[in-house]
């Protein structure tokens, strides 16, 4: 008998056993069917094995245009029991299952619906039972989908999983996310970050806003001040045609690495659909060319100028071929000009882009169908978002048009809002149904009234996606402070967008145990240690090796890691008669390490003799220490500055302390003999680095700002100081 019979000998044999129906907490929460007699332990694995007969198949039928093959999936999934379970075994295809194997396989796709009882090529089942683990997807990403509940349920389950059958399919076809990345640039390496995590918790969809400016406050702006204000378009193309659109390509996303954010994003399930404003929020489009404006707001094209249609159309078409997703999004938000012309518009580009392109298109509501208009067309999908704009079940669903919910129930600004919250807001996800009191869900627009919802098998709802907004521009807010805002939104959502039911104390409980395990992604800049000291480093634990070839001879030095660490830093700085390190622009004291997040303080030993006016102290891949003279910290593009600086001449203890979602620092002389104190020991007084934040030109907010600790190097090449080094040390406490 083959292990392909014995595999479904076992499955008829367990038919007659006693079974526990029941669910599985994961996140999102799994249907499972728990068989009484065991659990098949994670270790006992010995490869991954692809079904021969689908190891080239691709998921056709999902959103993205460049979706991975079963066996694409198969060696990412290797890659992820290596780094979550320390499993080291590879991907392998055959046409039958092996012993302590588990198999990816495509089942019948007809047996997975969703919420409305359409077929999804999302569900997978798993099976387990003593001789492994069977995944068979509706498709190749349902199967991936899978995986994920085989990672979650090996870190909930201490390494095993229960023997038993899981059916899951998600509810909705839309599950994720939307990042204004208009009013706030952030790198590719972040954007696939976030989609590492996104997916781990089987949300599919990463809606990225990709051009806006800041509000175009009209009633104090005048036209210098408007055709002046923050406004950004983050594709960069050399064409001749949109020579002027983008000005600053290093804020700004090339064809090669949209292209990469794409791929590594669809590499794990999700798909990147691009969005580029217009006719509103469009005074990047206007700077550009002024006289498209509308008079009496710069931020809005003025549709009736014939140069307008015809000018989106030439952006489109330059970046139609960079997007890999079957929808994209043309914005078509907070539009005050005629209805009549917005539509015009819209139905102008859907048809354009469909000729062009082939893909469908997405707007924000704005102008519901009323009898005296000429509507948009049905094909065009809208994304709520407000009430005030639009009602979704009633001015739409009900006209049979398709949306997407992201009604602002789970709407986030970043940092500071005086309508919204900067996180999002967890608990209404457990209590959001107004019909029940319970748990929400996407087909629920209006969490207060329950007759502005349809029915939870409406098909016309495509989904939900929770969207961040940087109202206030740049300075606002870091890279990172993003990823917090949605830290424990994404998987809060993601349970309830797949259409799990996971209660609060369930939610907490499963979202603390996996969070420390999430493939791919290090977005808390977390650094392993035994103990809260993650370095120690002291200028006279030095030793040095001298190496000689035929073009000369050079030496190494090394500063040991008094932590037990073993983060052991690099000098080609020399040592003073003190046993110090002379730091200069030529020389440098490396670590192995880059970059800390939440919680840490970071102390330096420093003598400070001669700066320039932006010296660089330390630098790391997310911040740098500045001295421009006043003590600085530079991030995501920006200076935060404190009204202090460092004594020239003088030997200091410098700490900065990233301290939640603050940063501090503190000055205070001492001498270079002395050890360095323990953390939170400083009597100095500890100053905070603050965000200016402008709101809409007309008054400023002082807000709170959590930048990392810069840990790569101090000094070396473009630092612009000169002094010596005697200690450094990094600690997880603050």
């Amino acid at each position: 008998m083959t292990m392909f019979q014995l595999y479904f000998a076992y499955i008829i044999i367990s038919l007659n056993a006693v079974l526990v129906t029941s669910r599985i907490v994961g996140i999102p929460v799994v249907p499972f069917t728990e068989s009484n007699d065991g659990a098949y332990s994670i270790k006992s694995l010995k490869t991954v094995v692809v079904d021969s007969k689908y190891a080239q198949s691709r998921d056709e039928a999902g959103e993205t245009l460049i979706p991975p093959t079963l066996q694409d999936f198969a060696n990412t999934f290797t890659d992820d029991l290596h780094s979550v379970l320390g499993l080291d075994i590879a991907a392998s295809v055959a046409e039958e299952p092996v012993p302590d194997a588990i198999f990816l396989t495509i089942g019948d796709p007809s047996k997975y619906v969703g919420a409305s009882g359409a077929q999804t090529s999302e569900g997978y089942t798993l099976s387990v039972n003593s001789s492994g683990i069977v995944i068979s997807g509706a498709s190749p990403l349902g199967a991936w989908w899978g995986t994920r509940t085989v990672l979650q349920q090996a870190v909930l389950s201490n390494g095993s999983l229960s023997y038993g059958e899981a059916d899951d399919a998600p509810g909705w076809r839309n599950r994720g996310m939307m990042l204004d990345a208009g009013r706030h640039y952030y790198p590719p390496d972040f954007i696939v970050d976030l989609c590492s995590y996104m997916s781990f918790f089987k949300q599919n969809i990463f809606h990225l806003h990709l051009s806006d400016n800041l509000y175009n406050n009209v009633a104090i702006y005048s036209r210098e001040r408007s055709l002046d204000l923050y406004a950004r378009f983050r594709l960069w193309s050399d064409s001749e045609d949109l020579a002027g659109l983008n000005k600053y390509k290093n804020e700004s996303y090339t064809r090669d690495q949209f292209e990469g954010m794409q791929s590594a994003c669809a590499s794990r399930g999700v798909t990147i659909i691009p969005e580029i404003e217009a006719p509103g929020h469009s005074l990047v489009i206007v700077q550009w060319k002024p006289e498209l404006a509308l008079s009496t707001d710069l931020s809005l094209l003025n549709i009736s100028h014939p140069d307008t249609i015809p000018t989106m159309k030439t952006i489109w078409s330059t970046f139609l071929g960079w997007f890999h997703s079957k929808t994209v999004h043309i914005g078509a938000d907070e539009y005050t000009g005629d209805p009549n012309e917005y539509n015009r518009f819209v139905n102008e580009m859907a048809g354009y882009i469909a000729q062009e392109s082939g893909k469908s298109i997405r707007i924000w509501g704005t102008f519901p169908p009323k009898p005296e208009y000429t509507n948009v067309y049905l094909n065009v999908s809208v994304q709520h978002w407000e009430f005030f704009e639009d009602d979704p079940y009633h001015d739409y669903i009900l006209n049979n048009y398709s949306v997407l919910n992201s009604d602002d129930t789970f709407y986030v600004v970043n940092k500071y809002s005086g309508s919204y919250p900067q996180v999002v807001n967890v608990a209404k996800t457990f209590n959001g149904n107004p019909a029940t009191g319970g748990i929400w869900q996407p087909y629920i627009f209006d969490a207060n009234v329950a007759a502005n919802n349809p029915e939870k098998s409406n098909a016309l709802v495509l989904g939900e996606i929770g969207a961040l907004w940087n109202d206030y521009g740049a300075n606002a807010t870091v890279y990172s402070e993003a990823y917090y805002a949605w830290k424990d939104g994404i998987p809060a959502l993601a349970d309830k967008q797949w259409g799990g039911d996971l209660s609060e104390p369930e939610f907490s409980s499963a979202f603390a145990a996996l969070l420390p395990s999430i493939p791919a992604q290090n977005l808390e800049r977390t650094i392993p240690s035994t103990s809260s000291t993650i370095f120690a480093y002291n200028s006279s634990s030095r030793s040095d090796k001298q190496y000689f070839s035929a073009i000369g001879t050079w030496t190494e030095s090394a500063i040991a890691d008094e932590s037990g660490n073993g983060y052991d830093a690099s000098t080609n700085c020399a040592a003073t008669a003190e046993s110090t390190l002379n730091i200069s622009s030529s020389c440098s004291l490396q670590t192995p390490l880059s970059s800390k997040g939440r919680d840490y303080t970071l102390s330096l030993r420093i003598l400070v003799d001669s700066a320039g006016a932006d010296a660089v102290i330390a630098s790391g891949a997310d911040s740098s220490l500045m001295l421009t003279p006043n003590l600085t910290l530079f991030a995501s593009g920006n200076y935060y500055r404190l009204n202090s600086t460092v004594p020239a001449g003088a030997w200091v203890d410098l700490s900065i302390i990233g301290r939640g979602n603050q940063t501090f620092a503190s000055v205070r002389e001492t001498s270079v003999g002395q050890p360095l104190p323990e953390v939170g020991s400083m009597a100095a007084t500890e100053q905070e680095f603050l965000a200016v934040v402008g709101i809409n030109g007309a008054s400023f907010v002082w807000a709170p700002i959590a930048v990392e600790a810069p840990i790569n190097h101090v000094g070396g090449a473009d630092a612009g100081w000169t002094g010596q080094l005697a200690a450094m040390s990094l600690s997880s406490e603050a």
